[in-house]
């Protein structure tokens, strides 16, 4: 849609079938409607709402194409949606539009939508079916703006945060417990309301998923300002493990007994040609995975990848180059070239340690 790609989970379904039963009830209650009837009035205003939503998360990935950045696409999804962008806003300003982009699409909506329900005969489908988009595109749009992330409105506060102390992770890591603040009172909220029994029983799952996704979405923006801050300590040269080739066919025992009588026991043992050139990588999760009996007489070549199967990483890519290449090709070991020259190979695990020094990794 407007060249943006369109993609719909399957948790989708969840939302529409708990929609589709709670809002038949009250449309066969309002409009003295049959079993049939209700659901078919259901669905069609499930439908309405994916479209709000999917205008909604439209706004933001219009205007992030206005200010050159790239959009990968939208996805819908059980608790609505979201816009994947392929980098972060250049400016406080440029964050901010984006941010709010998408609030302004559904207010615009529950406006038309509260016009739409004055202009209408009280009692009738349309009548009802326009009060319904009105209050969901209000409560999308206000819900939207609170200021906390993962939230439109935390986005929002990051944007001022940063503007304010030219610190785009300070910004980040606010709105992050901003946003647990704002998890926190979802839950009250839910536990209040089921108190006074004044929730749909079926609505009290979905909202206390929403509160639980807060609370994740929050503490994973505050864990990603605080990589943030680390990415500058990113150097590859320091960083990366050198290289122990051994030659192809030698036993993985006894390759790992010359890697551990080397200068470097934690070297990357690789599998080198006849002109001492690297060719393949020892798979260092594989290599465990065979029982010690047999490794005296498994070749090392077994438990290899390809080099060119890997990807790679230039010597003095930065920090932001060395994530994005994780974001894209997920992996365990990255080779680290200079030029056509292999000068190590870079472990998932030790980079993590570098980023998240207080958080537990498997090397």
């Amino acid at each position: 849609m407007c060249g943006v790609p369109l993609r719909v989970d399957a948790s989708m379904l969840l939302l529409t079938a708990l929609v589709t039963v709670l809002y038949a009830a009250l449309a066969r209650r309002q409009l003295d409607l049959g079993q049939l009837g209700g659901y078919l009035v259901a669905l069609g205003f499930v439908i309405s709402l994916l479209g709000s939503v999917l205008l909604h998360e439209l706004g933001h990935a219009l205007t992030a194409r206005r200010y050159g950045i790239g959009v990968r696409g939208i996805t819908l999804e059980l608790l609505g949606g979201y816009t994947e962008m392929d980098r972060d806003a250049p400016s406080p300003r440029v964050d901010l539009l984006v941010s709010l982009a998408g609030p302004a699409v559904s207010a615009v909506l529950g406006a038309a939508g509260v016009a739409a329900t004055l202009a209408l005969p009280g009692g009738t489908l349309a009548h009802l079916l326009a009060f319904q988009l009105a209050v969901s595109n209000v409560v999308v749009a206000v819900f939207n703006s609170l200021p906390g992330l993962p939230l439109d409105g935390g986005r929002a506060l990051r944007a001022a945060v940063w503007a304010l102390t030219r610190d785009r992770h300070l910004g980040t890591e606010v709105a992050g417990w901003v946003g647990r603040a704002v998890a926190l009172a979802t839950l009250a909220l839910v536990v209040l309301l089921t108190l006074r029994r004044a929730v749909a029983p079926l609505a009290v799952p979905l909202v206390l998923l929403v509160a639980v996704t807060l609370w994740r979405g929050a503490g994973q923006s505050i864990r990603m300002a605080r990589i943030g801050r680390r990415l500058p300590l990113v150097d590859l040269a320091r960083l990366a493990r050198p290289v122990f080739p051994v030659p192809s066919g030698t036993p993985l025992a006894e390759a790992q007994r010359r890697r551990a009588e080397g200068v470097d026991p934690a070297a990357a043992l690789a599998v080198a040609d006849a002109a001492g050139r690297p060719v393949a990588l020892v798979d260092p999760a594989r290599a465990d995975a065979v029982p010690p009996e047999r490794r005296p007489w498994l070749a090392v070549d077994a438990v290899c990848r390809d080099l060119a199967g890997l990807p790679a990483l230039p010597v003095g890519a930065d920090g932001e180059h060395v994530l994005e290449t994780l974001r894209t090709h997920p992996g365990a070991q990255y080779v680290v070239t200079a030029g056509e020259d292999v000068v190590g190979v870079l472990h998932i695990a030790d980079l993590a340690q570098l980023l998240e020094p207080k958080r537990k990794t498997n090397t």
